[in-house]
């Protein structure tokens, strides 16, 4: 996991977490678990960073950093060690201005999410999908397909048959952002039938009723992203 926080920290290269003193490196840790984002650290990492305080402990992540190569080495051992991560930018459909960013984290038995994302309507619960094609060519996100469905399910929510690609709701605020951590049963990351990588994302205009088939009614498609490894 590499930050653009050389500035911030005294140094000039961009560095990994795992690279700085132990105060140093508590210090950030603590800046960023609290939503302090150290001026030179871009959203992106910086997002990594809160994702990572979603699903490990501050302990694991400042104590982890042992081994060497790119895959063992510092900034990569804690997270490739909890399991593999795939990331998604959402970026608008025509006409809208839906946009964000997520993360997803495989974790036992499904898939922790950490969605951030702006332009919905405020107050309001969206739709939110994984769909079967990582393609947002059509500018209406409609090249992205159906719902993701490798076992052929019908749509419903999380504690019921559903289609692998259900998520819950985005709900968002006052002003219109979400900023939510979910787990979503039955998808991985980087592997097997119902792997999200290279599937698509998309944001829905209106909730998802999780009981029309096959759509949830959840209206057209505000917001889409290909979804890719991340690490």
């Amino acid at each position: 996991m590499r930050l653009a926080a050389g500035h911030w920290l005294g140094r000039k290269e961009p560095m990994t977490i795992c690279g700085v003193g132990w105060g140093r490196r508590v210090l950030l840790l603590q800046f960023v678990s609290a939503g302090m984002i150290p001026p030179s650290m871009n959203e992106e990492a910086a997002m990594t960073m809160r994702f990572a305080f979603g699903v490990l402990t501050p302990l694991m992540l400042v104590a982890s950093c042992a081994g060497s190569g790119p895959y063992g080495g510092p900034g990569y051992g804690p997270m490739h060690a909890a399991g593999p991560t795939a990331r998604a930018t959402l970026e608008p459909t025509r006409g809208n201005t839906t946009a964000g960013f997520v993360m997803f984290h495989q974790s036992g038995d499904g898939v922790v999410i950490h969605a951030r994302v702006s332009g919905l309507k405020p107050s309001q619960e969206h739709g939110f999908h994984v769909h079967e094609k990582g393609d947002c060519s059509s500018g209406d996100g409609l090249s992205a397909g159906g719902h993701f469905n490798p076992t052929g399910k019908p749509h419903g929510p999380q504690d019921g048959d559903h289609h692998a690609g259900d998520l819950p709701s985005l709900k968002a605020d006052a002003n219109g952002n979400a900023d939510v951590h979910l787990f979503a049963r039955g998808l991985t990351v980087g592997s097997g039938a119902a792997d999200v990588v290279g599937r698509g994302l998309i944001v829905h205009a209106q909730p998802d009723d999780f009981k029309t088939q096959p759509t949830g009614n959840a209206g057209a498609r505000l917001a889409c992203a290909v979804i890719a490894r991340a690490y």
